[in-house]
């Protein structure tokens, strides 16, 4: 890393560096490369790869250095909001990054010099820019997959044959490398207890245009043999989709019947009030709505000629057909929220209580969606209910004074780093002192089209 210097002196030329690196850039983007013939051209993307590599090494060392301040008791989450507004990234990128940075950057150590880093073939390839992005992502992969009894060392070998393949190969490559060392290093697939703790998860895709969500992932031994027993109760002619008892054979296929006791279970669960409480209401299925629309909704049930309405919104900001939800109103095992005369159940309750009551959730459920800090895009199941003006500063707990807040951005504004104020239309703005308030509409993107002038 060099000598010693002075914080200005180094921030002076880093500032100088940079500036060095964009102008030659822009050098580089004006002068003309009409003429220079494909072999030459090959020699350029040969040079741009490598510095586009060296480039991501730096990054991760800043990422690293941010996450794990050398100089600073630690990162706080304001530099990651200035990093997602500055880098334009998402908060689950900055994450991954600063992740990867803990395994391929030296360690702060309490006390004595620094530690190495958990992946040091891998570091010094990613500093010298012979790694791309995608043979780092490889190489992190199967080093994460190596069965817990695969000893130090062997997990060095590993690691030094996965670089060493990596200088040559494609990512491709290396992934075929890493199945092969798989195979030697555990040819039997044994795998103990720890190992499926590791690898169990399922991924849950973005919801389509038509509503389906695709799932992928890992479940442990119990988990299966909960599932083999829900699809053995959804045999043929059983639990069919509408609720109906089957008057007609049951065309549905075995991966279909799967995916019907898979709902089932979930559904039975839900209902069986065995699941506890969730920030203070029953764990259930939270949807919102207008009335005007779910009055629509039941009418187009019973007539062809009126339009089916455009879907509700769950806890978790993703669209229930309104087909759907009058379905799941039968079994009276969700809340429903209404914006316009919801009902007359008492949501005002001044200060007499601190903790937000059912009611009183679900209204933040209703008018916010998800957390109300700008472009945050956590859903209402994972919000705390934010006091706005603080309780402390006497704010009341009445519906209009309590919304919807991460847990990281309501701790920004209990230590101060951030203001809330309620706006004239009723949502909550969020402002650091140096700009006025502004609203959430990431839970509402049908408010960026009003906001174009021609959307």
């Amino acid at each position: 890393m060099g000598g010693f210097l002075t914080k200005d002196v180094a921030q002076e030329r880093f500032r100088l560096l940079l500036d060095r690196v964009d102008a030659a850039y822009a050098e580089m983007r004006e002068l003309s490369s009409d003429e220079v013939g494909n072999d030459f051209r090959v020699e350029v993307a040969e040079r741009l790869e490598t510095q586009h590599r060296t480039n991501r090494g730096l990054m991760y060392r800043v990422f690293g250095e941010i996450d794990n301040p050398p100089d600073e008791t630690g990162c706080v989450p304001v530099f990651v909001d200035r990093l997602w507004a500055r880098l334009r990234i998402t908060r689950g990128e900055i994450k991954r990054r600063m992740k990867t940075a803990g395994q391929i950057r030296p360690r702060r150590s309490l006390i004595g010099p620094p530690l190495p880093a958990e992946l040091p073939e891998v570091a010094a390839a990613v500093e010298g820019g012979e790694l791309g992005e995608d043979h780092l992502r490889t190489i992190l992969k199967a080093m994460k997959k190596l069965p817990s009894c695969v000893s130090d060392v062997d997990r060095r070998d590993v690691e030094r044959s996965l670089v060493l393949e990596s200088r040559k190969s494609d990512a491709e490559i290396v992934a075929a490398a890493a199945e092969m060392i798989d195979l030697i290093f555990n040819p039997d697939g044994d795998y103990d207890e720890a190992d499926r703790e590791r690898r169990r998860g399922l991924l849950l895709g973005k919801q389509g245009r038509d509503g389906m969500s695709y799932m992928s992932g890992w479940i442990d031994p119990e988990t299966r043999a909960y599932v083999e027993a829900v699809e053995a109760a959804v045999r043929p002619g059983r639990h069919l989709p509408d609720h109906s008892v089957a008057a007609v054979p049951d065309d549905r296929s075995r991966v279909q019947r799967r995916h019907d006791g898979l709902k089932l279970g979930l559904k039975a669960g839900l209902a069986s009030g065995a699941l506890g409480r969730h920030r203070g209401h029953p764990v259930t299925v939270i949807v919102r709505t207008t009335l005007a629309e779910l009055n629509q909704a039941a009418h187009a049930v019973h007539s062809r000629d009126i339009p089916m309405p455009p879907p509700a919104r769950t806890g978790g900001d993703t669209a229930l057909p309104m087909r759907d939800l009058i379905r799941m109103a039968t079994d009276a095992i969700h809340y429903l929220a209404v914006f316009e005369e919801h009902s007359d159940r008492p949501i005002y309750l001044g200060r007499q209580k601190r903790i937000a009551t059912v009611d009183q959730r679900i209204i933040c459920y209703a008018r916010d969606g998800g957390c109300t800090r700008p472009n945050c895009r956590t859903p209402g199941y994972e919000c705390e209910v934010h006091h706005s003006p603080d309780w402390a500063a006497g704010g009341a707990t009445d519906a209009d004074c309590l919304y919807f807040a991460c847990d990281g951005d309501h701790d920004e504004v209990t230590e101060g780093r951030l203001q809330t104020v309620v706006t004239s239309s009723g949502r909550l703005g969020w402002t650091d002192g140096f700009g006025p308030p502004e609203v959430n509409h990431a839970h509402h993107p049908e408010e960026l089209l009003r906001r174009h002038p021609d959307p």
